[in-house]
């Protein structure tokens, strides 16, 4: 759908008669991006250049105060990942259950969650075991019986 621009009439007030004002007819829009990715680019270098100069401009109280609160959530993540590994091991989680703890935060939440996969993980394990389902099922002397039927197919005699 492209349109033909107009040309919009306008009085020229000195000569008391209209006269078209001129339209753009296409625009560069490659032209355009480029543009705006250079502006873009100037403006990332400035930014740079703006932080570098706060940076330098703290005082060695607020450097200390940063560097701190950073330690600190280091440290918070640290714990809070040694107790969904500690609580992945006292409900004997696997790997991909495990995983499924990070995303709470709660330690009693997670202890919930965690007993609740072991025993769904339990159950599918008793579902899925290796057992045989005709063990205890076998004839008493398969030998027997296989002869029989070996003499039944051809005809064999005593």
């Amino acid at each position: 759908m492209s349109e033909q621009p107009r040309e919009t009439p306008s009085t020229d007030p000195a000569q008391g008669r209209e006269t078209p004002e001129p339209q753009p007819t296409e625009v560069d829009w490659k032209a355009k991006a480029r543009e705006w990715e250079r502006r873009a680019k100037e403006n990332k270098s400035a930014a740079d250049e703006l932080a570098g100069i706060r940076e330098s401009q703290k005082s060695e109280a607020e450097k200390a105060a940063e560097r701190l609160a950073d330690a600190e959530r280091k440290v918070a993540l640290a714990e809070a990942r040694a107790v969904r590994r500690e609580v992945a091991l006292d409900f004997k989680l696997s790997k991909e259950d495990a995983t499924l703890l990070d995303s709470v935060t709660d330690e009693y939440a997670m202890r919930a969650l965690a007993g609740r996969l072991a025993t769904k993980s339990e159950d599918e394990r008793k579902k899925t075991g290796n057992r045989d389902p005709l063990a205890g099922r076998t004839a008493t002397n398969p030998a027997s019986d296989d002869l029989a039927t070996v003499r039944g197919l051809f005809g064999g005699g005593d």
